[in-house]
């Protein structure tokens, strides 16, 4: 494997049976120039990327100790989920990571608006996010704040989904948001986050999202709606609401039996405050 081109000294992109990768190793270009052999032992990691281009433009842009911490990070990820993610998460956290260490230098700060529905949503997610503030304050001393646990969430999690993108799962989280607070202001609910009937709301609404327009839906019994009906009016009115909502602003429509489902959980809600 020959040195087609030295990104920084952890980085180089190398010829490997006539297919152009990237190489990352600790000190892997050390000493090395074009066309120089690639000792394999030094090789970390070994990847081709649709947007190699863009990565190495990147690399070259970048500190090095961004690229090996992010690095760091997507390699406890994957060990703390059990999976590979997709490949675009290298260019996507590193870009991330590196903008937002040197933001925080700078005193810039992001608040997360989505923070406390992302920290429900995506509970393992989020503990990496944790472990990655913690990873970079230990390694750069540098002292993040705990919103960027919830935007390092969202890049691992569209990366573990196949097909997922970036712009999909904060548009679905805003929904998630959205329907959240209309329950509480219709239903005037001060609701503790950590109440499994909270939880479960959660993840009922997630999923629901998810199905809409999908053919994986769950009808109700049309006599099991008439009764939910009747016997949560002001709870199915509530459901009422979050559906128009979503109509108007979304252009979403959430099926009836979608409303009932939602009627019970909301219900259930109510009596746990």
């Amino acid at each position: 494997m020959k040195i087609k081109k030295i990104l920084n000294n952890n980085a180089v992109v190398i010829s490997d049976q006539n297919e152009e990768k990237i190489a990352i190793g600790t000190g892997i270009a050390f000493q090395k120039g074009k066309n120089d052999l690639v000792n394999p032992r030094k090789i970390e990691k070994l990847f081709v990327l649709k947007e190699n281009e863009r990565f190495q433009q990147m690399l070259k842009q970048i500190p090095a100790a961004h690229f090996t911490i992010s690095e760091e990070i997507i390699d406890h990820a994957e060990r703390f989920l059990g999976t590979k993610l997709n490949g675009h998460i290298h260019i996507a956290l590193t870009d991330h990571v590196s903008f937002a260490i040197e933001r925080v230098k700078d005193g810039v700060n992001f608040t997360n608006k989505l923070f406390n529905e992302i920290k429900l949503l995506y509970k393992p997610e989020f503990e990496i996010g944790l472990w990655a503030l913690k990873h970079i304050e230990e390694k750069m001393g540098v002292k993040m704040p705990v919103d960027e646990a919830a935007y390092i969430a969202i890049h691992i999690h569209t990366a573990k989904i196949q097909g997922s993108n970036m712009k999909q799962t904060l548009r679905q989280t805003a929904i998630l948001s959205h329907i959240i607070q209309t329950i509480k202001e219709f239903m005037q609910l001060k609701v503790d986050e950590e109440e499994l009937s909270y939880q479960r709301l959660i993840t009922h609404l997630r999923f629901a999202v998810t199905r809409i327009g999908q053919f994986n839906t769950n009808p109700m019994d049309e006599e099991m709606l008439r009764m939910i009906k009747a016997k949560f009016p002001i709870s199915y009115k509530c459901a009422l609401k979050v559906a128009d909502n979503l109509a108007h602003q979304y252009s979403i429509c959430l099926p009836e039996h979608e409303l009932g489902y939602l009627t019970i959980h909301i219900e259930r809600l109510q009596k746990s405050e």
